[in-house]
C-alpha cells in the first residue's frame, strides 16, 4: 500500500483529497505547513508527496529544494497561483507534475497513479518491460529496476521524471529523440506538459552529471529538433 504525503494549510483541502486517495486504497499522512512535513517526511519518507505551493512557516518551494538535498521522492504540486515562473521554477527544482486549483478528485488520483507508475517501473505492463534491462553506455551505468544511476561510478541521484528521460535518451545513442518521443516516455498520457517542461529537466540533468563530472556533455541539444545522448 504505497504512502502519500498531503501537504496544505488548507484543512478541507486535505479532508477532501484524504478521503479520495484513501478510496483508492493509498495511506495518506497530512501536514498543515512545511516546517512540520520536513520534519515528518524525512523521518518517515512516502512513496510520493502532494505539496501546496502558499504555506505558511516554509512554503512548498522551499520544502521541495530541502527534501532534493537528500531525497528523491516524486513531488506533485498543488498551486492556485497561474503564474508561469512558478510551475518553471518548480520543475527545474525537480516537481514531478503540477495541479492548479480548483482540481476534480479524479484528475488529482490519475495523476497520484501515472507519478506512482513511473516511480515503480517493475510494475508496469509487459510491452514496457524491455526498458527495465540495465543500460550501460561507456562511463554511464543505468539500473531501472533499481532506480540507481552512475557515472565514471560515482552515484547521480536522478528524479524519476529525470531518469525516464535519460533512460529514453540512452537506449539508443546517436538517435536524436523529439521533445514529444521524451514526453511520451516519462510521462503518462492523462499528464499534459509542454516544450519548456523537458527543457528544463533536460538542464537539471546536465547540471547534476556536471556535479560529478565537470567535462559532460553527452546530452546534446539539436536546435528545433529534440535532444540525443552521444555515441561512444
Amino acid at each position: 500500500m504505497p504512502t502519500i504525503a498531503l501537504v496544505d494549510d488548507d484543512r478541507n483541502i486535505l479532508t477532501s483529497v484524504s478521503l479520495a486517495l484513501e478510496s483508492e486504497g493509498y495511506r495518506i499522512e497530512t501536514y498543515t505547513d512545511g516546517a512540520s512535513a520536513l520534519e515528518g517526511l524525512s523521518v518517515s519518507p512516502p512513496d510520493l508527496a502532494i505539496l501546496d505551493i502558499k504555506m505558511p512557516r516554509m512554503d512548498g518551494m522551499e520544502l521541495l529544494r530541502r527534501l532534493r538535498q537528500k531525497s528523491e521522492i516524486p513531488v506533485i504540486f498543488l498551486t492556485s497561483k497561474d503564474e508561469e515562473i512558478d510551475e518553471l521554477f518548480g520543475l527545474k527544482m525537480g516537481a514531478d507534475d503540477f495541479i492548479r486549483k480548483p482540481f476534480s478528485q479524479r484528475l488529482l488520483v490519475e495523476r497520484v497513479k501515472a507519478v506512482l507508475r513511473r516511480a515503480n517501473p517493475r510494475e508496469v505492463a509487459a510491452p514496457r518491460e524491455e526498458g527495465s534491462k540495465a543500460i550501460e553506455r561507456g562511463p554511464l551505468m543505468m539500473d531501472p529496476e533499481r532506480h540507481t544511476c552512475t557515472w565514471n561510478g560515482a552515484p547521480v541521484t536522478l528524479t524519476v521524471t529525470e531518469f525516464l528521460i535519460l533512460q529514453a535518451l540512452a537506449q539508443r545513442p546517436g538517435v536524436v529523440k523529439s521533445r514529444n518521443a521524451l514526453m511520451d516516455a516519462a510521462y503518462d498520457d492523462q499528464v499534459y506538459v509542454d516544450d519548456r517542461t523537458i527543457d528544463s529537466h533536460i538542464k537539471r540533468l546536465r547540471k547534476k552529471f556536471k556535479a560529478v563530472d565537470s567535462t559532460f556533455d553527452m546530452i546534446e541539444t539539436l536546435y528545433g529538433v529534440g535532444y540525443r545522448f552521444k555515441e561512444i
